[in-house]
This record gives C-alpha cells, structure tokens and sequence, in this order.
C-alpha cells in the first residue's frame, strides 16, 4: 500500500516510492529507495522536500497516513469545486477557426525564439522587436480562441524542448493573464518575460543543457544561475519593463523560500513570480524531455494543487486549473456513456470520469485537432 506521510515521520527501515517533489532537486539517483538511516532523512529535509509516499509492503508503515488513493481522491474533489466555478467567457470563433492561425504563429515564435537565443549565445543584443510582433500575435490568439494555441504549444519534439519551453510557457502565461482580467498592454509585458524567462540559459554550457542525464550537484548549481543570467540580460535590454523582468527573474522562486535564486518567500514573490513558477512547472511535466516521460495535463494539474500546500500559491494554482481546465483540449478521456467520437464543446451531456494514459493507448490526441 502506498501511503503520504511528513518527512518528519521518516524512521529506517521505511521505503520511498516517490519523493513527491517535483521542480525540486533531490540528492539521489531514483526516486525509490530504503531509508538506511537519520542521515539520509536529514538530506532528503535539507533539500526542502515536504511530503513523501511510502510503500508499506516493502517499508515501515504509518498507521494513521492517508492512502494515495485517499490522497488522489480527495484533491480530485476539491478540483472539481474549483472548476465548477464561473468560467470564463465563450472564444469569440470556434477552435476550428483558430488553429490555422495558431500554426502560423507557433511557426514564427519557434523561428524567433530560436533566432533571439543563437544571438544571446553569441553575444548579440535581444532585437525586442521581433518578440513583440510575436507576442502581439499570441495575445490576439488568445482573445480569439485560447484552447487553439495551447494545443498546438503541446505538440513538441524532444530535441527542440528549449525552444517550444519559451513560446509555451509564453502562452500559458498570456492565458492565464487574460483570465487573471489584465489588460491586453499589460499581457504583452506578460508575454515577452515568459517568452524570454529562459533566456539566461544561452550563457550555460550547451553540455549542461542537452544532457540527457542527471546533472552533477556543481553542474546543477550553474544551472540554476541561469535565472540571474535571464534577470541580468533583461535589465540590459532596452525596453523590456519591470513586469517582463519580474517573471523571468521569479519563476523558480516557491513560497515556502525552497526556490532560487534569492530564496524569497509568500508575498515577497509578486503574483506574477508566482504565476509563472506554475506555468513553467505546467509545461515542463507535460513536455517529454530526454531524463523526463510526459505526465498527462490532469496529473500535473493534481500535483500542482497537491504541492500548493507547501510550494506554490493555493489561490494563483486554483484559478490556474480555472484557466486551463481539468481537462483541458488533447487530453484524452473517459467517458461514462463508454467509447465515443464527440465534440464535447458541442455535446455536453456526457460526464467524464477520468483522464486517460495516452502514451498507453497509443494515442496522440493533439494530432486529432489538425
């Protein structure tokens, strides 16, 4: 049986079957492993990890800790509640007639982004125009049909990771402003410090970045500089406001002070920080990376609402799941009428039960969209 418990309640003897971490670095090679001793469980403390699952079966058990199932169910029902509240408004044209446009515009900010880190790496300045031209288009997008670009930021291969990470977090963090109620001049600060949030990677070892496993404690350490290099570049750039630096300065902050580069804690992290530590989050565990499988958008979104005890802001994870949505277009589903070929935008009378495992259907939902 799996079960959460503190990491204050860790003894010897117990076995770890997920460290529940997440963006968290741990010091071991697997997430599974035997509890030896004390000084194993003070590494796994000092690393700022919260909360782990035990496997009673081959461990040590808790009497009183709740089950995963237990667990799973009941941020299931508080997710519920939370979608259940006022969406947002209708798109103005149907998805249909938005992606055309969508994949025109994941074309060109893939060519810019691409284009604006080849002249970070090489020394050259940001050409903020380029990027605004881009943002304008993604923020024009969004009012028009958000659910046609968030789609299309999901389809991504493996070795241009870097690249879509920029445009879609950009994306995210464009929807989730829309749906926060700022304005379109304000999304597009938005929209250019999510785009450029990772830009300080072009000053790490390209080694680092293309390494297909787990990096070194001294290698993760330059890695995580890569937030000053972004902060710095920025601060740098002529034109690009105070709102784009926050958010890329910010993104790897968490509210219980675990994050870097500074550390900073609850309100000393501005609401966009926040946000986009959720986006960032978002994108990664749903992109599959070299060292990293996919998760499904309705596990991360779990997991988020699961970690906003600890790490991220409970209220900025809700409205997320607002945003997004449980479910959100390309997730595949189950329904409780049984298999079926429907547009749920459209057909509403049927009730999901669960999301479903793609990669074990052998299925690709987003490529149904086109």
């Amino acid at each position: 049986m799996i079960k959460r418990i503190n990491t204050k309640q860790l003894k010897p003897g117990m076995f770890i079957d997920d460290m529940n971490c997440g963006w968290l670095r741990h010091p071991f090679l697997t997430n599974k492993i035997t509890i030896s001793d004390e000084e194993m469980i003070e590494r796994i403390v000092k690393h700022g990890i919260r909360e782990v699952y035990i496997d009673t079966e081959k461990g040590l058990t808790v009497t009183d800790a709740p089950t995963m199932e237990e667990v799973n169910r009941d941020i299931q029902a508080e997710m519920d509640r939370v979608a259940e509240s006022k969406p947002d408004p209708a798109p103005q044209v149907p998805i249909k007639d938005e992606l055309k446009k969508a994949r025109e515009i994941k074309k060109e900010a893939k060519k810019t982004i691409h284009n604006i880190m080849d002249d970070v790496r090489f020394g050259k300045q940001i050409e903020t125009v380029k990027v605004e031209s881009v943002v304008s288009n993604m923020v024009n997008s969004i009012f028009r049909n958000q659910d046609a670009l968030l789609s299309m930021g999901r389809l991504k291969k493996i070795d241009e990771y870097t690249y879509m990470h920029s445009m879609t977090v950009g994306v995210l963090m464009i929807a989730f402003g829309k749906h926060l109620g700022f304005d379109k001049d304000t999304l597009q600060k938005i929209g250019i410090g999510a785009m450029l949030h990772d830009i300080g990677k072009m000053n790490v070892p390209e080694e680092l970045l293309t390494s297909d496993r787990k990096l070194l404690d001294h290698e993760y350490e330059i890695m995580k500089q890569h937030v000053v290099h972004s902060r710095t570049l920025l601060e740098n750039t002529e034109g690009i406001s105070e709102t784009s630096i926050k958010i890329a300065a910010q993104h790897h902050e968490r509210i219980d002070g675990s994050g870097y580069p500074d550390g900073l804690k609850g309100e000393d992290i501005s609401s966009l920080g926040k946000a986009a530590a959720i986006a960032d989050v978002y994108d990664a565990m749903t992109s599959k990376r070299k060292y990293q499988p996919r998760y499904e958008p309705t596990e991360v979104l779990r997991k988020l609402f699961e970690w906003s005890e600890h790490f991220y802001d409970k209220q900025m994870v809700q409205q997320f799941i607002r945003c997004v949505g449980i479910y959100p277009v390309g997730t595949l589903v189950r329904l409780e009428s049984g298999p079926s070929v429907i547009d749920l935008s459209k057909d509403t009378g049927h009730r999901i039960i669960s999301h479903e495992p793609s990669e074990q259907w052998g299925i690709e939902p987003e490529l149904h969209l086109f």
